[in-house]
């Protein structure tokens, strides 16, 4: 996708003062998140309680990254750099990326990629001190891989990639929609943008279904289950990780597509129901940044609502267990 003029529109992200996060067990007890030299694996962080988020509105251009015009944080102009990409765990055993970044100056802030709470405590397992200097509007949160097949109105199957605005796709809530906008990135395979491969047959898919890590899958259970407020569950791919039938696969580069119908939707990819694009202003604040300022322009105003379903987590889902749960039963005993 072709980027007009030397730079990007101003684009917005969420992100922490560095000295919120910090040590309250280890070696460096009670210092906050520093350089990579300045940490030590196996430090126990947690979230300040009761911080608020600061708006970053960032311009890329030739030189890179500067804080734009609005930012809560930096003056217009200002460089940011990227420092470093740390790997935590959470005691549920979901892993988070949070981004280290230093502001022209000196200031830092912290970007989590994937949500932190101020209850939880989270092991530091891992420190990319040379990340891959990406936009950090480059952080998609529901895409399909190239090659993903669309179930259409009617019936046929169609590559993710050969879908024009306007095609009806079918929809498990409501039916035939036509299809408003069709984006595509393409991102190195690494860290938080390495794909999901939920591999064929797993949830009953055709073939294997390739999406993006935080990309949630629709799952109906036909009976209630302990813990399930619905019959509905909508798990993100990176929670069905088993390293056996489902895997993150990193190296090289993925083609990502998104899709957005007139309502968040429930769509078939490769059979299986999974969600479309999402569009507010949380979720276009992780798309890139020329696909955000895209979906923005054709959909003025437009703040869709989630799917309603039950939201289920990695430790939730270890204790329902993932055979039962995901993998079809192709008789009555299950065999």
């Amino acid at each position: 996708m072709s980027i007009p003029g030397p730079s990007v529109p101003s684009h917005a992200c969420q992100v922490l003062p560095s000295q919120a996060v910090y040590v309250i067990h280890g070696v460096n007890g009670g210092d906050a998140l520093g350089d990579p030299d300045e940490v030590c694996l196996g430090d126990i962080y947690t979230l300040e309680a009761g911080v608020a988020p600061l708006r970053l509105v960032l311009t890329h251009g030739a030189e890179g990254q500067t804080v734009a015009e609005g930012s809560q944080i930096g003056t217009a102009g200002q460089a940011v750099r990227l420092v470093a990409r740390y790997t935590l765990m959470a005691p549920d055993g979901d892993k988070i990326d949070l981004l280290l970044m230093r502001l022209d100056g000196g200031d830092r802030v912290v970007l989590p990629l994937s949500p932190m709470t101020s209850t939880a405590d989270y092991t530091l397992l891992d420190v990319d001190d040379a990340p891959q200097q990406v936009r950090l509007a480059d952080l998609l949160c529901v895409s399909f891989a190239r090659g993903t097949m669309i179930t259409l109105a009617d019936g046929r199957q169609c590559p993710i990639e050969r879908l024009t605005a306007g095609e009806k796709v079918l929809t498990r809530d409501h039916g035939p929609q036509p299809l408003r906008w069709l984006g595509k990135a393409t991102l190195r395979a690494q860290g938080a943008f390495a794909p999901v491969v939920i591999t064929a047959g797993t949830l009953g898919n055709t073939g294997d279904l390739i999406v993006s890590p935080h990309h949630r899958i629709f799952l109906y259970q036909r009976q209630r289950r302990a813990g399930l407020q619905t019959s509905e569950l909508l798990v993100q791919a990176k929670h069905l990780v088993d390293d056996e039938t489902v895997f993150q696969r990193p190296g090289g580069f993925v083609d990502y597509y998104s899709l957005v119908f007139d309502k968040h939707e429930i769509i078939y990819a490769e059979g299986v129901p999974a969600e479309s694009l999402m569009v507010n202003d949380a979720t276009l604040c992780r798309l890139p940044a020329e696909m955000a300022e895209d979906v923005k322009a054709r959909f003025p105003g437009l703040a869709q609502v989630q799917h309603f379903g039950t939201e289920a987590s990695r430790q939730f889902l270890d204790e329902l267990g993932r055979y039962a749960l995901y993998r079809p039963r192709r008789g009555a005993d299950g065999k």
